[in-house]
């Protein structure tokens, strides 16, 4: 009302905002002459589609699209709110009289409102260096390799076999595409009487960089004795940290734990009690240490305990599980219900990936504990902020495991058949060896075995439609039954995206990462 009732300047406009489509706007760093051809140095369509649904990727701009060797320039993602405007221009002249003066033509702006703009992609850096597939002969001329490395169409074995230079660029070469400056610092100053540790062969980088404060005492199984206390600077840490009520009933919490089991993952802890991930790295050196290698690598034992001289640990050894996919068992890897974290296939390089800001924990944040807002907050924080479901661990007939790749102790194998073949030789183990540990030889391969069965049986029966054209249930069953832990080693590169990747909560081997 405030609006119609002011008087309107001249060469103003009031437009009025509809409820207008939401739009994307993309700043191209170049002259727009033919949509199409720069929709497709964008991917086209489905490409930016793609990644306008992920926050996480960032839009890639390939100068050269049909050339697999281009290297692409990156588009920040912003958020904004700005319209879209279309404006007309309407000219329209007057008839000349029979007079001197010349009468100035009448124009008129039309305008209208398409869209409102919420998202904007930014080209902000700088090109990565592209590297052409030429090669240089010995006159100097410089010769296309593009018909020679790139197969277009089927060929025959000749092809493959042909003699040419060399060519292998790297995906990027560099892993930043903004400038920056380097701030070079002086030597590190130590403390009076420190020494600089044996330089050696193998070990000449991070020399300047302190070792992490967790103290973990790491054992092998060839090793021949076992720690019975942690480090006293493991003590002192702790001591240090453990400064509110919430931190000594966590701690009493794990060290129940493991009275009643004394050997443990770190996921099994964090499914079993809510603690902070930072101080559980603190907490887990006070009261246990980490086997390296063995039937129960990648796992905490407490101390003073030996599983090698108990036979009765045989059911805390740990399973290196993973799902089995490909085209003899039924089903392709992109036909899984459970996806992979990781693939070749779905690979982003560094610089097209928006990396999150991290949050540095510090010292003083750890001894607030887990929040004093409130007693209600207090109290659910710490029943279920930090803990894990059971099926991190678990293994349950009928449930797919979350990730394809598992580290199950065999106790967590929740089903009749499984333990049947744990406990076999129950009363008779005789040795403890460092590939099965107190179970029968081959043991592990068996458990894969009737475990993958298991899980082909809930994909046959939540998509039927995957094993329509393969052979019956009872040869696949019989294929599965015999097939041992070699054939998984042929498919290795069939099983690529089942590889660890780095922070995930079920790759319990890469958690040694923490404490070096």
């Amino acid at each position: 009302m405030a609006a119609r009732g002011r008087r309107r300047e001249p060469g103003s406009a009031v437009l009025e905002l509809p409820r207008t489509p939401r739009l994307v706007c993309v700043e191209y760093p170049g002259l727009v002459r033919d949509v199409g051809a720069m929709l497709r140095t964008l991917g086209g369509e489905q490409g930016v589609s793609r990644i306008y649904a992920d926050p996480a990727k960032r839009l890639e701009l390939y100068f050269r699209p049909r050339d697999p060797y281009c290297h692409p320039v990156c588009a920040n993602r912003f958020s904004t709110s700005t319209l879209l405007l279309k404006v007309k221009r309407r000219t329209k002249k007057k008839k000349q009289l029979d007079t001197k003066e010349q009468i100035q033509p009448e124009v008129q702006f039309e305008m209208e409102i398409l869209g409102t703009v919420v998202t904007v992609y930014k080209f902000q850096g700088m090109s990565d260096f592209q590297y052409l597939a030429m090669h240089s002969g010995p006159d100097g001329k410089q010769t296309s390799m593009y018909n020679k490395v790139l197969m277009l169409k089927p060929e025959k074995e000749e092809f493959f076999s042909r003699e040419l230079p060399l060519y292998i660029p790297p995906p990027i070469f560099s892993r930043l595409d903004t400038p920056v400056d380097y701030f070079y610092r002086p030597d590190i100053q130590h403390r009076e009487g420190y020494n600089n540790p044996q330089v050696s062969g193998e070990n000449l980088i991070g020399l300047s960089r302190a070792r992490r404060p967790h103290n973990a005492i790491f054992v092998n199984f060839d090793d021949k004795e076992i720690p019975a206390k942690p480090l006293d600077a493991a003590v002192q840490t702790w001591k240090k940290v453990c400064t509110n009520p919430v931190d000594k009933k966590v701690e009493e919490e794990l060290r129940k734990l493991f009275e009643v089991r004394p050997v443990w993952s770190r996921n099994a802890v964090k499914a079993n009690i809510s603690v902070h991930p930072d101080k559980l790295k603190l907490l887990l050196p006070y009261l246990a240490y980490y086997m390296l290698t063995g039937p129960w690598r990648s796992l905490w034992v407490r101390f003073g305990y030996d599983p090698r001289k108990h036979p009765e640990a045989k059911i805390y050894q740990v399973l290196d599980f993973r799902i089995r996919c490909g085209m003899k068992y039924g089903y392709a890897p992109n036909d899984m219900p459970v996806k992979a974290k990781r693939s070749t296939y779905n690979y982003s390089l560094p610089i097209t990936v928006k990396k999150p800001v991290s949050h540095t924990v510090s010292v003083h944040d750890l001894k607030q504990g887990l929040g004093t807002s409130s007693a209600s907050s207090v109290k659910k924080t710490a029943s279920s902020r930090y803990k894990l479901k059971e099926c991190i661990y678990i293994f349950q007939e009928g449930a797919l495991p979350p990730y394809r790749q598992m580290f199950y102790q065999l106790c967590d194998l929740n089903v009749e058949s499984l333990q049947k073949i744990i406990r076999r030789n129950d009363g008779t183990e005789s040795e403890c060896t460092e590939r099965d540990g107190w179970c029968i030889p081959k043991t592990s391969d068996e458990l894969r075995d009737a475990m993958s069965l298991m899980i082909k049986q809930i994909i046959r029966s939540t998509r039927p439609a995957l094993f329509s054209n393969t052979r019956s249930s009872e040869d696949s069953e019989e294929q599965l039954a015999y097939e041992s832990a070699e054939d998984e080693d042929d498919d290795e590169e069939e099983e690529e995206g089942f590889k660890p990747s780095d922070g995930s909560e079920n790759e319990m081997e890469t958690e040694i990462l923490d404490y070096v």
